[in-house]
Formats: C-alpha cells, structure tokens, sequence
C-alpha cells in the first residue's frame, strides 16, 4: 500500500509552466523555499545569498547546521564569481557542466553568499544543473540557489514531487512538480586540492573512470584530503538516506519480515532492474526504497549491487541507509 501524499493534494504544489516558474521566482526572491526538480533528485532551493533564505532549508529539513550545502548556478561564469576556478576544475565544468557533478573549490572571499551554504569551510560546492526546470528557475530568479534534497535530513531523497510532499509537505513553501528525475542519485561531488590533488567527496552519476580520463590518475596521498570526521560536503555522515527500518544488504532471499529490494536475479517484492542495468537500479534506487518504507513489513532487505561504475554510488548510498 502506497501511504504517499498525491502532490495534488497540497495547495503548495505547483505544475513549473510560466506562471508556476514566475510564483517559484518570487518564493525564492522573498526569501522563501521551493522544492524543484533536478536531473538527479529534487531539491529544496532558496537564495544562497541570505543568512535567513538559507535558514529556511535548514529549519524546514531539520539538517545539521555543519553540513554543507550544494549552490546552483545557471553557467561557468556564475561559478567563477563565487569560487576560484583553475585549469583543472575548468576542465571538468567543460567536460561535465552541465550536469550531475558538483565542484568544491576555494570560496571567493568577495563571493555574495550566506555563510552558512560552506558550514564555516573555506570551500564551497558548486554544480551547474541540467534539468530544464531547474536551468529555467534559476534563470527567472536571477539568483544562486542553495538546494540540498528535499527530504528531512537523514532520510531517504526524493526523486517525485510526492516523495517531497510526504517528506516535507507544507515546510517547502512550493513544490514544482516536474514528474519523476533521470538520474536518481545525487551528483557526483569533486574535491579540486590547491596542491593539484583530486578526491571524489560522495560517489555518484560521473564516475572516478570519466574523471580521471579528464584529470589523470590521483595518487593516493592526493586523495587523503582532510580528517575523515570533517564534514566537507553533503552526504559525508556516516547515517544518511535512511528509510527508517533496519536494511540487510546482499540479500539472496526475504527473511521473515523482511521486504526484499531485488536486483538481476534476485526478483524480490520490487526490483532495482530486473536486467541487472546499474543505470536502471541508480534511477530506481531511492523510489524502491520509498516503497519499501511504505511496506507493512519491519525491516528491508536489499540484493546484492556490483561494486563497479555508477554501482559504487548505489552501494555508497545504501551502506549509509542501513547505518
């Protein structure tokens, strides 16, 4: 049984056609919120230019005030006000933006942003996002967008306007429903080091394969980076994504109680992909779990995923959901 909330029963949720896009624009340059789609999940933006917009996020999540948040601009050159940009982290924006990768580069520090989207780090995340709703939104609002995923903290991200109006409901003062997202996991982040090191912060849809074919190999020491328990970008604590049941990963079979995520093989109550498509299963990931929660059984059971391409994000995002 689906106990989600329709999106049409909220009065907040709103169809991104011009008059949705013109509403959104004004939320957000009063200082409001709004949950938006991207490629990867939806998000909940406000101006990343106002100690208080950024508030809203935090209040209306429920998220730890030392977690980063991702800003959204609407091309490189809005980057590059923000943040000091080299040859290296240029040369990814050519090859990536726009799309599901995020940059953490040396913040300006002229950059007009509240200091609370960096959780006091010298750095900041930036993605230049390719989903036409959010690519208009920004380009109405004129402004960057803080927007981290639209789900209270710790919980499982959305990837449908519904998945956002169960999790949020009112506390996003405007959903735009812009249908089901591509990608369905977060975007990949990228640590560029000042000392010519790289390090991937979170896994995701560009894998370290694509990146080092643009970068080179980092070396081991370059992909040290800072002290483990430093939270340097969103998604970094160790408990995330959770469903709010127990998850037993590589699952072969349901054990009482249980409600089995399939992948291949393994059918379960609902597969990631019955084919065993990692592109599928990363798309699919966060809608099963959904359901999953929604299941009358106690606890989730999740097949085996490969540790390999976009297969070390799924497994990433599913080690922490069973924290």
């Amino acid at each position: 049984m689906n106990t989600q909330t329709p999106p049409n029963a909220l009065a907040n949720v709103k169809i991104p056609d011009a008059a949705g896009l013109a509403e959104a624009a004004s939320v957000l340059m009063a200082g409001g919120t709004v949950a938006v789609p991207t490629e990867t999940v939806y998000g909940l933006a406000a101006r990343a230019d106002r100690a208080e917009a950024v508030a809203g996020i935090y209040r209306a999540k429920g998220r730890p005030d030392f977690n980063p948040l991702i800003v959204h601009v609407r091309d490189l050159a809005a980057a590059e006000a923000l943040a000091v940009f080299d040859a290296r982290s240029r040369a990814l924006a050519a090859a990536f933006w726009p799309g599901p990768l995020t940059l953490v580069l040396p913040r300006r520090e002229d950059a007009p942003l509240a200091a609370a989207v960096s959780a006091g780090l010298p750095t900041v995340a930036l993605r230049v996002p390719a989903h036409p709703v959010m690519r208009a939104l920004l380009a109405a609002a004129g402004l960057p967008l803080a927007a981290p995923s639209a789900n209270r903290s710790g919980g499982v991200s959305p990837t449908s306007a519904a998945h956002v109006a169960a999790s949020l409901g009112s506390r996003a003062n405007l959903i735009l429903d812009g249908g089901r997202t591509e990608r369905g996991l977060e975007s990949t982040i990228v640590a560029v080091r000042p000392h010519g090191g790289w390090q991937i912060l979170r896994p995701g849809p560009i894998t370290e394969a694509a990146l080092a074919a643009v970068l080179g190999e980092a070396s081991t020491e370059q992909r040290r980076g800072i002290e483990a328990d430093t939270i340097e970008a969103p998604g970094q604590l160790a408990s995330h994504y959770a469903p709010g049941k127990p998850v037993r990963l590589g699952a072969v079979a349901a054990e009482p109680g249980e409600f089995l995520i399939g992948f291949g093989r393994v059918a379960g109550a609902i597969s990631l992909s019955p084919s065993g498509d990692l592109a599928e299963a990363a798309a699919r990931l966060y809608a099963c779990l959904h359901e999953a929660a929604a299941a009358p059984e106690p606890c989730i059971a999740v097949a085996l995923i490969p540790q390999e391409g976009i297969g070390v994000a799924i497994n990433d995002r599913l080690r922490r959901a069973a924290v």
